[in-house]
This record gives structure tokens, sequence and C-alpha cells, in this order.
């Protein structure tokens, strides 16, 4: 009788890690993992109206931000990372922040608070893409660290700090 519930429980684990291992493989960002495709190959438009290619922004290191003008933490974190940008451009580093937002309430907020770094309409499509990057409720702030090549370095949910971004400005 022990044998058998030795045997059964052996069975009940292996079943168990194996259950494990292939959630935690369906739930990896793809990006991770050489890239994602969707996203550089997507194209969003910034508030002028001029398109943007992604795929531009590829070949250097790339701090993506989804914020939206209604998210207090999203605005309070704006002015540090136009900081990092600008501690950091001349090492290459490029910012990107995406509205996931109105066009409109975009554009308003940029003419009162502008923004030295490259800003993209999202919308529905910028939502899309925050939940393929690995912010699987949507949540905001969403920032995504890329590097030169292409690859996810780094993810946060929630508003940044500045060890945030020294940490990833040293990573490049």
């Amino acid at each position: 009788m022990n044998r058998r519930k030795l045997v059964y429980g052996a069975v009940a684990g292996a079943a168990a890690a194996a259950g494990l291992g292939l959630a935690w493989w369906g739930r990896r960002p793809a990006a991770v993992l050489g890239g994602d495709p969707v996203f550089w190959g997507a194209q969003l438009d910034t508030p002028s109206g001029t398109p943007l290619a992604l795929a531009s922004l590829r070949g250097k290191p790339l701090l993506v931000n989804f914020w939206a003008t209604w998210c207090p933490p999203c605005i309070e974190e704006l002015p540090l990372i136009e900081q990092f940008y600008q501690q950091n451009k001349a090492r290459g580093w490029q910012v990107l922040a995406i509205a996931i937002d109105q066009p409109s309430a975009v554009r308003q907020w940029l003419q009162r608070s502008p923004l030295s770094f490259a800003v993209a309409l999202g919308g529905l499509q910028g939502s899309e893409m925050s939940k393929r990057l690995g912010n699987a409720n949507g949540g905001l702030p969403f920032s995504v660290v890329f590097s030169a090549q292409g690859e996810v370095r780094a993810r946060k949910l929630g508003q940044l700090s500045p060890a945030d971004l020294s940490a990833w400005a040293s990573q490049a």
C-alpha cells in the first residue's frame, strides 16, 4: 500500500510540475524571446498626424511608456522621463510615449506641457500592445525597455522612480 501511494504521489508531482511549466511557457511575453514582430511592425500616428513606424526606433535602446492624460501617476512621471531622455539621448537612448487616450486630450495636454521625445497616439491598438508586452491587466502607467536588438530588457507597471531609470540607463 505504501509503494502505491509513493507511485501516485510521484505521478501527481510530475503532472503538477508539467502543468506549471506549460502555464509559464504559455504566459511568457513573446517580446522577451527575440523581439515582438507585432510591436515592431506597427505604425501609430503622432499628435500632429504624422505616421510613426515603430521599426524606425529599432537599433538603439528604447524606453516605451504607456500613459494617459487622465492618469495622475502617468502625468507625474513624464517630467522624470523627460529628464531621463535629456540625460541619455547622447548615449543613443530613445523614448516613446504611447498615449492610451483621446487624440484631442493628448494634443491639449502637450500644448501645456511639451515633451522633447516621440509621442504616439495608441488608442485601442496601444492597449493591445501593452498587453502583448506583459501588461496583462492593461494598467497605467506601464513602461518597457528594449535593447538595441529590439528585445525586452525590463518592464514596470506603475509609476517610475529615479532608481528605475538609473538602473535601466546603466544596462545600455
